[in-house]
């Protein structure tokens, strides 16, 4: 089991959503995030006087999948996000050791 975690630009979030409900993805944690990377953040003009915004805002999302659908769920993320600019975004996989469904107390790939 994985767990993905991908950093997209906010406005990529219902692509992403209804790109991963298309291969059968139940559910996702979606968080509000600020951050930077290569997009370092910009200067913005308001009322009057400039600021540097150093912190992009983005969105995290996180989902819980098997090993066999991880390559077809990183896919479909990357075509969702990908706006071809910078700033669109990362993909982290990282390996789960036990998942646990509180309600049933199902475990593993039950659970998920």
């Amino acid at each position: 089991m994985k767990l993905i975690t991908a950093i997209i630009k906010p406005f990529k979030i219902d692509d992403v959503r209804d790109a991963l409900a298309a291969i059968g993805i139940q559910g996702m944690t979606v968080s509000e995030v600020k951050g930077f990377g290569r997009q370092k953040g910009h200067t913005e003009l308001y009322r009057g006087a400039e600021y540097n915004v150093d912190f992009m805002p983005k969105i995290k999302i996180e989902v819980a999948v098997t090993d066999s659908i991880l390559d077809q769920t990183i896919e479909a993320i990357t075509s969702a996000a990908n706006n071809g600019k910078v700033g669109d975004g990362k993909i982290f996989v990282s390996e789960l050791s036990q998942v646990i469904r509180i309600r049933t107390g199902e475990t593993g790939e039950e659970a998920i």
